[in-house]
């Protein structure tokens, strides 16, 4: 932050006693361990470890509420790196406070097969909360965080009884505040005053390529307040008094999140690096490790040094922990006796446990009920859901009426918390970011929706999503030029096919209704990643099923629709999402030509690929030709139709005019299918 541009803090930390003789030598001792680490990878961020290592002192030794012995027990606070590259601070924190990492992992630093990747990695490295990489999304997941635990306090707390009572705490950097995502983030949790989030801005001025003057002369501390922050300023980060107040300060502010501006020394303690973008990502080199050594009062060897006296002192987190949580158990056993119903109820919750007879509400339709958008049947299966799931919550970016994804429940407000009703504002990213951290968190399910083609402002979260395993439930609609006349600009193309190339998604595009239901049952139940469930803005029909709804069906990605049984066979349409009723009409005029057809409906190729050979066999025979048409790029469809197939599909931008028409003009038609189908066959085409 450029020092010319900064205002008179709202709060500004007086000066305090430095830190004591043992204080420093655990804090240089959190220093050496970056540094060593980083030459030994020969890569990595050490200087901000460096700056911050009062910081992590400071808030781990003395704020942060945790068992490093049960790194997930529930009422924890989290603590999230949102400045990600200097990973080497957290691991150095876990290692020293007792957590289940041990020098020989800080030895193998960004190493493969290591426990300390050179970004945190929750599904890597016990005690790391989420995974943070890419800037800005640690902080929007601390949103979520703090989000959920807000709900579920209103929810379950009772007097006596403070069950769900943790605080959220970020280390971010200037990048994360230059990220736009920040901003989305920040202005929501100003908005709903979410008091127990608490974010440490490491204010360095250096990025990889300079002074942050390059390129950032904002005042952070006017852009806060006017988000509705309570905003606090330590002049040095070495002042761990200073932050310990700030936090204090932070901690008593119940109405407003906080961040507490933190000027730090990039490279602290280094003769020639200090202050410089050399000291930010990558090792300081041998002699300048030595030098910096020696400026600490460091020996020069051993390498990753941790003084007895130091391991006692910050070991002494493990016993801390125990008592926390033991007080905690103490108070829930009472909340069992006085509350039973509650208590059990928040118990199923953070097991991940569904209730009982939770999809036993789920609407069907028949042949005979009246076509309708597979959105708007989503509309209804959430309902069904949500009456009976009670942690499940979300909604739309602005687009709730579209989305249909607004639940009977209240808004989740700042006078409201319990609400579950989340009114993300046109915010696609940070409301896809700040999802991933209500799934984290745990308790809650969260789904979020928007139009299929605003992906493309969410996909970065989408893909951490994926790369966590978290359960989100993305309800994303108008999936195709088939929703008609807002134009190549809200119309999706190659959307389909971008998320099926990403690792770790499920993509499903139910066919109509009942398909919809099925979809929604899978999503629920999936624990292992996120689920997109892609629905249309035009009405389609209802399929008729012998065996009645295809629950098995969807689950195994491709089923046969239509005819569920046959001597003859010449033919294989497939199909997915609005385009199976084409298939169906073309199925019935191929047969006017002798040309016996099997449609096949497609919802998700991620599930059939899960599917035996026998079954994928059973299906798509591998001696009949195959034709697939779907309202998207063709790309990868070549895996389904093989080399004696083809694709009708939409390889080109889309346009303005309605669906009908726009079906017309790219080929999506029943004539279209049925020319193909006889070419492929070697049949002349009709006249």
């Amino acid at each position: 932050m450029n020092d010319s541009k900064m205002s008179e803090p709202k709060h500004e930390s007086k000066k305090s006693d430095a830190a004591t003789p043992l204080e420093t030598l655990a804090i240089n001792t959190i220093r050496t361990l970056a540094m060593d680490a980083v030459e030994k990878a020969g890569s990595g961020h050490p200087g901000t470890a460096m700056a911050l290592a009062p910081v992590a002192y400071s808030l781990w030794m003395r704020s942060m509420k945790y068992n490093p012995r049960d790194p997930r027990w529930f009422d924890r606070d989290r603590f999230v790196l949102s400045a990600g590259h200097a990973s080497i601070l957290q691991y150095a924190m876990l290692h020293l406070t007792g957590f289940d990492l041990s020098m020989e992992e800080l030895q193998r630093f960004r190493q493969s097969g290591s426990l300390t990747p050179g970004h945190p990695e929750n599904f890597v490295t016990s005690g790391v909360e989420t995974t943070t990489g890419p800037l800005g999304q640690g902080v929007a997941n601390s949103v979520g965080l703090a989000m959920a635990e807000a709900h579920l306090a209103a929810k379950f707390n009772r007097p006596g009884h403070n069950i769900i009572d943790h605080f959220t705490y970020v280390i971010c950097s200037d990048g994360d505040l230059m990220e736009g995502i920040s901003y989305e983030a920040a202005s929501l949790a100003g908005h709903l005053g979410l008091g127990k989030l608490i974010w440490l801005y490491d204010d360095n001025k250096i990025t990889i390529d300079g002074n942050t003057d390059l390129v950032f002369s904002e005042n952070v501390q006017n852009r806060f307040e006017a988000l509705g922050w309570h905003v606090l300023s330590v002049a040095d980060a070495n002042d761990i008094s200073a932050v310990d107040e700030s936090v204090a300060m932070a901690r008593a502010e119940t109405g407003q999140p906080s961040l507490i501006i933190v000027e730090s020394r990039i490279g602290y303690g280094s003769p020639n690096k200090q202050d410089t973008p050399d000291a930010h990502g990558a090792p300081l080199g041998k002699e300048e490790v030595r030098l910096t050594k020696e400026a600490y009062g460091w020996p020069i060897e051993p390498d990753f040094w941790v003084p007895d006296e130091v391991r006692g002192h910050m070991n002494g987190q493990v016993e801390r922990g125990e008592a926390l949580q033991a007080a905690w158990r103490e108070n829930f056993t009472s909340y069992q006796t006085d509350h039973p119903d509650l208590a059990a109820e928040l118990e199923r919750r953070i097991q991940g446990e569904l209730p009982n007879d939770w999809d036993t509400d789920l609407p069907q339709f028949t042949a005979d009920d009246n076509p309708i958008a597979t959105r708007a049947a989503s509309g209804h299966v959430l309902q069904a859901l949500a009456s009976n799931i009670p942690e499940l919550l979300g909604g739309s970016a602005d687009l709730s009426g579209s989305n249909n994804t607004l639940i009977d429940a209240p808004n989740f407000s700042r006078k409201c918390p319990e609400g579950r009703n989340v009114r993300w504002g046109i915010r696609e990213h940070a409301m896809a970011s700040i999802s991933n951290g209500l799934a984290l968190h745990g308790a809650v399910r969260p789904y979020v929706a928007t139009f299929f083609i605003f992906t493309d402002y969410a996909r970065p979260a989408i893909r951490l999503a994926a790369l966590m395993g978290v359960p989100s439930i993305y309800v994303l609609t108008h999936d195709s030029i088939g929703l008609g006349a807002d134009g190549p600009t809200h119309q999706p193309v190659e959307h389909l096919a971008s998320f099926r190339a990403m690792p770790g998604v499920v993509v499903v595009r139910p066919a109509d209704a009942n398909e919809v239901a099925q979809a929604w049952r899978f999503a629920i139940e999936r624990r292992d990643g996120p689920t997109l469930i892609v629905l249309t803005r035009q009405k389609v029909p209802h399929f008729v099923r012998s065996n009645g709804t295809p629950e098995r069906e969807l689950n195994c990605g491709a089923y046969v629709l239509s005819p569920e049984s046959g001597e003859t066979l010449h033919l294989v349409l497939l199909a997915s999402g609005s385009e199976v009723q084409l298939a169906c009409a073309a199925q019935t005029e191929l047969a006017t030509h002798g040309v016996e057809a099997r449609v096949v409906s497609f919802p998700s190729w991620e599930l059939f690929r899960q599917q035996t050979s026998e079954y994928q066999n059973s299906v798509l025979p591998a001696d009949i030709p195959r034709i697939a048409v779907e309202a998207g790029a063709s790309f990868g469809w070549a895996e389904w139709v093989g080399s004696r197939g083809t694709v009708i599909g939409v390889d080109k931008f889309g346009q303005s005019g309605s669906h009908s028409d726009n079906f017309v003009d790219y080929g999506l038609t029943t004539e279209e299918i049925v020319a193909r189908s006889l070419k492929v066959l070697g049949q002349e085409t009709p006249s």
